[in-house]
């Protein structure tokens, strides 16, 4: 596994030579002589090794004054997690920056200074983290997302150039052509009379629907990954059937939905219906989470694997990732609702709320089985929750955390280290530390997050003669995991379903 930023020129060059997958996403290649650059697996001829050179990401190469390849499509690359060597300064601006945080940022680098202040350096000291990890300024990153998201708009639907800036997250139709002309040399509507015949999709209602793929590492552990989400799913949010994942998504005070659904063997579709086009960005954005498409599978089975009772659950599971959440708050609400009862009764808790306090889906974005949006925290602030089946501290604990989410939009924002937002959640009303760590695994997408006190994690190491480690001992062990912890403990509460054990019962704490 070689690091983003330390690439050995001969170790990079042995891979565009063989075309070797397992570095797509991890590198790309710059030819000096055609001023275009590509994924290590381009069908191209492979150029001279004096006419290459190596970048750890796109950007890196467009800021070098090289183009994106019509060949290979670097957009369609996978996307591997920043945290493959990069500092985790980088990593959660990168997740901002993902999120749509200088989207509408003028390129004086204004936006730049607010997101420094988001993840808590300075603006300079952001530039140049930026620059030493990834190889391309912030501004450069932000660009360089817009330029291929609309790249890939081009090639795989049909929607007019204007849609295609405005779903881009480009501020103006001039400015998107001018980008492309700058880039590319030629208008983007000349890349549309190149583009390549149509990619199946999940299926979708006829109409609105924005389709695309979005490519990961396999193996991808998409049973798993289902299953665990359609035990989860919300009545009237999300529905699983037919190996499609859907839901009701809101954002920005509109709502409408989305399908997902494998293609291949190394990538997802996504069927977005949604009346903003300018909120695709961070629609997908949050689908990566949601599906863990960033991780390495490779990576983390290697580290995991030196555990005797991991490599075994890693074998029997590859490619098993850590599901994400679409909307923090929509997770601390359910975590506060699975606290002491089974995830089958989280689920219809979390039915009844929606039902009594979400917002309805309005036509034409409604469909069989998504009715509703869940509520948000100014919805459920000033809701009266005095009817739902439960005790009322926490009732108490999910009114106080409403409060705090509509105070605060930005609480559960990856914007500080695991510690720091572990400290900053469990000062919340009712939230202790398995609560926490559970939305930093899913929410914060913190890959070290660790809910050591849960029952369940305990009961799958348990040895031969049902000894449990105790939360400090298991601890302790996790240690060797890291920095993957939360995917050993995806794969310690797989193994007690894997083993047999009713599912509800075993992973009872995994709201």
């Amino acid at each position: 596994m070689i690091p983003r930023m330390d690439l050995d020129p001969d170790v990079c060059y042995r891979a565009i030579q063989t075309r070797d997958a397992r570095f797509d996403g991890r590198l790309f290649v710059a030819v000096k002589t055609t001023g275009i650059y590509c994924r290590p697996v381009c069908p191209a001829r492979t150029p001279l090794r004096q006419n290459v050179t190596f970048h750890a990401s796109a950007a890196s190469a467009q800021e070098a004054g090289y183009r994106a390849c019509l060949r290979c499509r670097p957009e369609t690359s996978p996307q591997l997690g920043a945290w493959n060597g990069a500092s985790n300064t980088v990593s959660r601006a990168l997740a901002l920056i993902e999120a749509g945080a200088l989207d509408s940022s003028s390129e004086d680098g204004g936006g730049v200074e607010t997101l420094a202040e988001r993840v808590g350096v300075g603006g300079r000291q952001l530039r140049r983290l930026f620059l030493q990890h990834l190889g391309a300024t912030p501004v450069g990153v932000a660009q360089t997302r817009r330029v291929l998201l609309a790249k890939q708009l081009i090639h795989e639907t049909d929607l007019p150039m204007g849609e295609v800036a405005l779903a881009a997250g480009f501020g103006s139709v001039r400015r998107f052509n001018e980008t492309f002309q700058q880039l590319y040399d030629r208008p983007p509507a000349d890349l549309r009379r190149r583009k390549a015949p149509a990619i199946p999709h999940a299926a979708a209602p006829a109409g609105e629907a924005i389709a695309l793929t979005l490519r990961y590492r396999p193996p991808y552990d998409w049973d798993g990954m289902l299953a665990f989400l359609a035990l989860r799913a919300i009545p009237g949010v999300e529905a699983v059937s037919d190996n499609v994942y859907r839901r009701v998504i809101a954002l920005d005070g509109a709502a409408g939905t989305i399908a997902v659904t494998p293609i291949g063997g190394d990538r997802l579709s996504v069927a977005v219906r949604f009346p903003k086009p300018s909120a695709l960005p961070r629609i997908l954005a949050r689908v990566r989470g949601v599906f863990d498409l960033s991780a390495d599978p490779i990576g983390i089975a290697e580290v995991l694997s030196r555990d005797p009772d991991l490599a075994r659950m890693v074998a029997l599971r590859p490619g098993l990732r850590v599901p994400g959440a679409w909307d923090g708050f929509e997770l601390a609400v359910r975590a506060i609702l699975g606290q002491q009862i089974t995830v089958v009764q989280a689920r219809k808790l979390a039915g009844d709320l929606t039902a009594a306090h979400g917002e309805p889906l309005a036509e034409p974005w409604a469909e069989p089985g998504l009715t509703h949006a869940f509520p948000s925290a100014q919805r459920l602030t000033a809701a009266d929750l005095s009817g739902l089946k439960m005790p009322g501290a926490r009732i108490r604990c999910l009114s106080a955390m409403a409060g705090a989410i509509a105070d605060d939009p930005n609480l559960l924002a990856a914007n500080a280290d695991l510690p720091t937002m572990v400290a900053r959640l469990r000062a919340l009303p009712g939230i202790g530390e398995w609560t926490a760590q559970y939305i930093a695994m899913r929410q914060l997408r913190e890959p070290d997050a660790f809910p050591a006190a849960d029952v369940a994690l305990m009961r799958a190491l348990a040895d031969a003669d049902g000894n449990r480690p105790t939360a400090d001992q298991l601890l302790k062990r996790a240690e060797a995991w890291r920095p993957w912890r939360a995917y050993a403990a995806l794969h310690l509460w797989a193994s007690l379903a894997d083993e047999g054990a009713p599912p509800m019962r075993k992973v009872k704490r995994a709201a």
